[in-house]
């Protein structure tokens, strides 16, 4: 039989096992254990502002997004800002990505669901981490393949794994998961209908000053020529701001080449566009200004500091010489006999 001393020893044993198995804290997995049916990351929401970066990385492929202020930019393209839209596509896709159902918790089949080490070479899965301004995560998923539907209304779903876990999940919701800096950004600069245009002034380095009014519609200029006049090359110059678009950028204060010169493009409404071209050896580059009302702040407002890289063929929309405006001699027709 136990003496009364020896029962004592136990149960004051048993209690100091049970406070330090209280005491001791437990691992992250199974502290933050997901449920199906639960969201993936409870309480995201309330802390988004909280959130400095968002990071993607997808083998070799990485990129980030940073939060200045209210805007968020892209490093990778010279802090340009990145398109708000797909930004809070992205933070509120996180906050309701919600777990369906457990999937495979084997590292082998990992590959199957897009899930596998988002850091190896050849992967498909992205890596996707919420950091504070001080760079400690926030939250971190590996999304991997969407999962397809084949009934129309259905919400959309991925496979998912938090890194560190075993667990993988079928999670309900879309996040957008592009380590490509061009689908990030709005590449629009202006898009101003020609009919708005009323006059271009042009002066080109080494040519002389050339001015070209709206009449009837068209383009002409001032004063007229007695050389007849190619109404494509005309129509392209009235169209020089309509959906303009960039294909590269970099800040104004960076080198573009050679100065080209610059053209004034008056519209209605009292707005005036200053574009300046330059040309390096990686193409044509534009610096724009614009004067007038409300409007015009806006456009200036987002061009100021910025040069954008246009197609070459801008360059005779922009700059045109008036030899380039002159209508070209209709070549005669294959077989006829010379003129004598």
């Amino acid at each position: 039989m136990m003496s009364r001393r020896a029962l004592l020893w136990l149960s004051g044993a048993g209690a100091a096992a049970l406070a330090a198995g209280l005491w001791l804290p437990t691992p992250t997995a199974l502290r933050e254990a997901p449920e199906p049916g639960g969201l993936l990351f409870p309480g995201l929401a309330q802390r988004l502002d909280r959130v400095a970066s968002v990071e993607f990385r997808r083998g070799e492929a990485k990129l980030a997004l940073r939060r200045q202020g209210e805007v968020w930019v892209l490093p990778a393209m010279a802090e340009y800002p990145a398109r708000s839209d797909r930004v809070r596509e992205t933070l509120t896709g996180l906050t309701e990505l919600r777990l369906v159902e457990a999937r495979t918790a084997d590292p082998a089949l990992y590959d199957r669901l897009g899930v596998e080490d988002p850091t190896q070479p050849g992967t498909t899965a992205v890596l996707l981490r919420l950091l504070d301004s001080q760079g400690s995560a926030i939250a971190e998923v590996i999304l991997g393949r969407r999962r397809m539907r084949t009934q129309g209304g259905l919400p959309e779903a991925v496979f998912i794994r938090r890194p560190n876990e075993a667990q993988s999940w079928l999670a309900e919701g879309r996040v957008l998961s592009d380590t490509d800096a061009n689908l990030w950004v709005d590449r629009d600069i202006a898009n101003l209908p020609a009919s708005t245009l009323r006059q271009v002034l042009v002066q080109r380095a080494g040519e002389p000053e050339l001015t070209l009014g709206a009449k009837d519609g068209q383009l002409a200029p001032i004063p007229p020529v007695a050389a007849a006049l190619d109404p494509v090359a005309l129509d392209e110059i009235a169209r020089a701001f309509e959906v303009l678009t960039f294909t590269e950028v970099k800040p104004a204060s960076r080198p573009t080449g050679e100065a080209l010169g610059s053209a004034r493009f008056e519209f209605a409404d009292d707005l005036a566009i200053t574009a300046r071209l330059s040309r390096d050896g990686s193409g044509l580059w534009l610096r724009l200004a614009a004067t007038g009302g409300a409007a015009a702040q806006r456009l200036d407002a987002r061009w100021q500091g910025w040069a954008y890289q246009v197609g070459d063929w801008k360059e005779k929309a922009m700059l045109p010489r008036l030899g380039e405006l002159e209508a070209k001699p209709a070549a005669p027709p294959a077989g006829a006999a010379p003129a004598r």
